[in-house]
């Protein structure tokens, strides 16, 4: 059965399965009961692009209708106009391998393979087009952009083409679709600087830009969105701004970029955060001792970069943490026990890095399969570099800013108060699978 959304700021919507940004939603559970969510509680069971989109009722639209022309008859003057837009759009299209096209043909444009309508819920209660889902259509042509489609679309609320061959970049004009909020054009072959329509889309929850050609910085207000989730990996973007804390998401994946620099400190004040995925970028420098400050984070991944230093005593708040990947850096000295004593860690990898030494409860962890520390100057352990790469690598003098805040430990009553148990810490904890890992496949999650 559909699922119905609850009031909120005296609007009305219908939703099903998908979320609208403070919408708390209701759905029927395994067993027949209704439950009531919040729209942030459904992203964090919700997140991802890759499947078939339910689109909520949108609200009625900004302008007045006006009378149908002579000719085909349609439902209403909203189903007309996005009729004579997709008309013009299926012309763009050359390759329909999936046969798309076929089904779009007479003036029902909701029967059309792709696009979904739902009633308005106020006023009128009119028809309109309020989902339109592309993914895995693998459209092409030699003009395939969305200039002149998407933003025509006024009442849409949410249009995901992951898996196409769309070039160009994000339309003009699109910021000014009142009620859009999930926007996924992962996997095309869109290029330019990062999209402004993008920034300026402020009701937007959602939005996944991930395996495109974008290049360049990603712009401060890209951060002071409201979205959820903001997938960008996978592209040619080079800097970070300092604000990037300012984020609300719960999901944020910059794997697989050209980001050079440092992690901005900043980041300490993503409060909300939940999975970061930095890998397979150009960052230096060392590792913030804010990133401590992340209590709500379950999965950080900064392999594959030419980070260095210790890690801060500070990472010992991350009670939540369960996958936490530093391999592949230039990090180095000591494995702090607190790390180790994390008391949710089902993954700790460390390997490929400089480290020297790792103390009786990073021993144990790695007994249990939990810790991979191969590639390190850790004396009596297997798998470790040779002698003569870790006097070349301690030949030069290493330092990091501010040492005295790496060795601080915000948190310290805290873990205390814990009480964590040898038998519970020893516990097997696999946790849940990473939903940001996902994003790292074109046609994922």
């Amino acid at each position: 059965m559909g699922a119905f959304s609850c009031f909120f700021a005296s609007l009305l919507l219908f939703t099903s399965l998908n979320f609208h940004p403070g919408l708390c939603w209701e759905a029927e559970d395994g067993g027949g009961d209704v439950v009531t969510r919040t729209g942030r509680e459904a992203t964090e069971m919700l997140v991802g692009g890759g499947g078939t989109p339910h689109a909520p009722s949108p609200l009625p639209p900004s302008e007045p209708l006006h009378p149908q022309q002579a000719g085909p008859r349609f439902e209403n003057a909203l189903l007309q106009r996005d009729y004579f837009t997709i008309q013009r759009f299926a012309k763009r299209i050359q390759s329909d391998p999936l046969g798309y096209k076929k089904t779009w043909v007479g003036t029902n444009i909701c029967k059309y393979r792709g696009f979904t309508c739902e009633r308005l819920q106020t006023g009128a209660r009119l028809n309109a087009l309020a989902a339109v889902d592309f993914n895995g259509a693998n459209f092409d042509g030699k003009n395939l952009r969305l200039d002149d489609f998407l933003e025509k679309l006024n009442e849409l609320a949410i249009f995901h083409a992951n898996s196409n061959n769309f070039k160009g970049t994000v339309p003009q004009n699109v910021s000014k679709l009142p009620y859009l909020y999930e926007l996924d054009l992962s996997n095309n072959k869109l290029s330019g600087a990062f999209p402004t329509e993008v920034v300026k889309s402020t009701n937007l929850t959602f939005v996944d830009l991930r395996f495109n050609k974008f290049r360049g910085g990603v712009p401060r207000n890209a951060f002071n969105l409201g979205v959820d989730v903001f997938f960008i990996n996978n592209n040619g973007f080079t800097t970070l701004p300092s604000n990037i804390g300012s984020t609300l998401a719960l999901f944020l994946t910059f794997a697989n970029n050209r980001f050079s620099g440092t992690i901005p400190s900043s980041i300490g004040s993503a409060k909300n955060l939940r999975e970061i995925l930095f890998l397979g970028n150009n960052l230096t420098g060392c590792l913030p001792h804010q990133i401590g400050f992340l209590n709500k984070a379950t999965v950080f991944d900064v392999s594959g970069n030419s980070l260095t230093g210790p890690i801060p005593q500070s990472f010992g708040c991350l009670v939540k943490m369960q996958l936490l990947n530093l391999a592949s850096n230039q990090l180095y000295g000591r494995v702090p026990e607190i790390v180790c004593r994390l008391p949710n860690i089902a993954r700790l990898t460390l390997a490929n890095n400089y480290f020297t030494q790792v103390g009786p409860y990073c021993r144990r962890l790695i007994s249990l399969g939990r810790l991979d520390v191969r590639r390190n100057c850790i004396s009596g352990l297997p798998a470790q570099r040779s002698g003569a790469e870790c006097a070349a690598f301690f030949s030069q003098r290493r330092h990091c800013t501010n040492e005295r805040l790496m060795r601080r430990i915000p948190c310290k009553r805290t873990l205390m108060s814990l009480n964590i148990t040898d038998t519970n810490w020893e516990k097997e904890n696999i946790g849940p699978a990473a939903a940001t890992y996902g994003t790292l496949v074109p046609h994922g999650p």
